[in-house]
Formats: C-alpha cells, structure tokens, sequence
C-alpha cells in the first residue's frame, strides 16, 4: 500500500459563536485546569483560546500543526493538547474532527 503525498492541506475552519462559547467553557474549566496542572507539575495555566486543527506531517509542516504554531511548541512556557472527543462531542463539534488548544504556563 503505498503512502499518499499531501502537498496542500486546508486547516483553516471556523466555529459557530456558541459552539465556541461552549468549547472554551469546557477547556478553562477548574477540574480540567488542575488535571493539566497535575500532569505537568506546574502551579497554573491559562487557556490562550488559540485552537489549530492538525495537519498531515509534511516538509513545510513536520511538527503536524500550521507553522504559526510551532512557536508555543517549541517554547517551555506553552503546552498544546489535543482536545478531548468528550470535549468535541459536548460542544457538538463535528468539524472539524479533532482540534489542538494552547495554554500558557504560569509559575
């Protein structure tokens, strides 16, 4: 089975106001915050609302993500995480299918 090339891929996608307002109800919510917290061993976080939806690896994009948004990965004050299913699915987001969040550490 050989592998397909993607050369173009669009990321670019556009959530209803609501649907949004619920996503990021979900993301900044105190247990949801702590967990994160807990994972990284770090006193708080914050939610930047910045979201990306992944791309296919490629030359241009070999972290997985738009370029712009190599800066947080590459930066020890961010952490990006893939958006829980449960979180997609509470706030009747089906598209685009998955999506990444960027918080800020704050120590």
């Amino acid at each position: 089975m050989p592998l397909k090339i993607v050369h173009n891929f669009d990321s670019s996608f556009t959530l209803e106001p609501k649907l949004q307002e619920a996503l990021f109800k979900l993301l900044t919510s105190e247990p949801f915050l702590n967990q994160i917290c807990q994972q990284l061993q770090c006193e708080k976080i914050e939610f930047t609302e910045l979201l990306f939806q992944p791309v296919p690896y490629s030359l241009a994009t070999p972290k997985g993500m738009p370029a712009e948004f190599e800066k947080y990965y590459e930066s020890d004050d961010y952490i990006i995480i893939n958006v829980p299913p449960n979180f997609m699915f509470s706030a009747k987001i089906f598209k685009p299918s998955r999506l990444c969040a960027v918080f800020r550490k704050i120590e």
